[in-house]
Parts: C-alpha cells; structure tokens; sequence
C-alpha cells in the first residue's frame, strides 16, 4: 500500500490552507443558505485554475465527497484524502494525505496544480451537474463535473496505466489504443491486449474484491509492432489467475500476488 507523503508536502498544503483563509474569511453565502449536498457525491475532475493558469485533469482525476466529512479520489495520478466543512456555499478543504507513487511528468505536474487548488475555503457553485470550487480572489478553481460510477461487470475499461507496487507507469507509446476488455455477466471476460483479441472465463469473488481470469486465455493471431507486442506480452501473462481489484468510481486497478497489474478507466456508454 502507498505510503503518505512526508510532513513537507503537509507543511506547505498547510501554508496554501491558512493562506487561503486569510483571503477568505468573509467568503460564502448567507446564514439562511442551505448546505450545498456533496454528501454522497462522485465528481470527475475536468480542470484547475492557479494563478490565472488553467490545465486540463487527465484520465482518472476525480473527486468523491462521503456523508463523514470528507473527500478522497484521485490526482490523476495519486489517491488523496482530505476533511471538508460545508457551510452554505463555503465548502473548506483541509488536504491530510496524498500517496507516493511516481507517474509521468504531466501528471505530477497537474497534481501539484490540483493540490494547490483544492485546499482552504472555496466558494461552490453548483449548476447542471457541475460544480465549480473557486478562491474568493479566483485565483484558484476547481471545475468539477457529476458522473456515475461504473459496474464492475458490462462496462468497457480502457487500459491505460501499468503498476508495479507503488509505482504507476504509462502504457508503451503507440502500444495501448486498442487495449481495453468487458467483464460480462456471463462469466466471460473478453477484449483487446493491444494487438490480439482475446477471451477466457472469469469468477468474481465480490467479499473478498478479486477476479480469477482462467487463462491463459486464448487469443487471435495477429502480429504487430514492438510496442503493442511488449503490452500484449505483459497483459497475457497478468490476465492468467488471481487478482485484487479495487473499483473506485469510475477507475479499476487489477494486481496479482506480486504487486504486478493494470489501471483502466471506464469509457463513455456509447
């Protein structure tokens, strides 16, 4: 499991907290508003705004609001957790925990970007199922929009990350348009390893959170370029027996024993 961060990365989202209430202190509405209702709630993350800067969330930015004050979800990058206070229309985020693992530079860069964002007290504004977190200066923003979570089973998921222990990688470039697979009510798990199709029967154990692929599966034979082949290669030997998964909205991540696996994010119904 990933470790948190260390007291400095605390140290300074403390410093960007404190810093935030001074500039609003008299931010919010009224008295009389009703509490904005984030209790339950799962947003996707669409972009951020420091400093007039604004970025674009990759895949898998996302963020959940529980009914026990608090919210968690995902840089894009990393998991993160934070206590929030809703008043009215003042929704205050004290970030707590990030974890550690090490991802491609765009997404370090949007995660330190969201983290400077979502901290201390934010102006919510909600609407149409969108829900904007601004500073009361606007120099900081959150665009956030409602989306449902995803079924473990009949939902299409799209490869896109490989992982191996506390670390989270990219897919091979040019190896992993086509990687993608359904888990079916029927008991059949089927879909793409980035260069052949592939099908094989799988038992989901819901209690203990696993999925046993009965491989290894059979495949077609297509032959295509080094990078697909290398995806294809790692994904043929993951897919073959126990593994942990964990269904965290609308992201999945299959590991096996050895800390070996994937992450997939769901793709849009069509």
């Amino acid at each position: 499991m990933s470790k948190p961060r260390s007291t400095t990365l605390a140290a300074v989202l403390l410093a960007a907290s404190l810093s935030a209430c001074g500039q609003g202190g008299g931010a919010g509405g009224g008295a009389g508003d009703p509490d904005l209702p984030l209790a339950g709630s799962e947003w996707t993350v669409g972009a951020v705004t420091v400093d007039g800067r604004r970025a674009q969330a990759p895949e898998g930015a996302r963020v959940g609001f529980t009914g026990e004050g608090r919210a968690q979800g995902s840089t894009g990058c990393n998991h993160f957790g934070a206590a929030v206070a809703v008043a009215g229309t003042t929704v205050t985020v004290s970030p707590e925990e990030v974890t550690e693992m090490g991802c491609p530079e765009d997404r370090q860069r949007f995660e330190t970007a969201f983290l400077a964002a979502f901290t201390g007290p934010l102006e919510g504004t909600l609407e149409d199922g969108a829900l904007t977190l601004a500073s009361a200066d606007g120099t900081r923003k959150v665009e956030l929009a409602a989306e449902a979570s995803a079924p473990l089973r009949g939902t299409t998921w799209k490869i896109d990350g490989l992982v191996s222990g506390d670390t989270a990688a990219s897919l091979p470039a040019g190896g992993g348009e086509k990687a993608r697979f359904v888990i079916g009510g029927d008991g059949r798990i089927t879909g793409n390893l980035g260069c052949n199709d592939f099908s094989a029967t799988a038992r989901i154990d819901e209690k203990a959170r696993t999925l046993t692929v009965e491989g290894p599966a059979p495949t077609t034979r297509m032959m295509c370029g080094s990078p697909q082949m290398r995806l294809e290669t790692k994904l043929y030997e993951l897919l073959d027996g126990p593994l942990s998964y964990r269904l965290d909205h609308r992201a999945l991540t299959l590991v096996d024993g050895a800390g070996e696996g994937l992450s997939a994010r769901a793709e849009p119904a069509q």
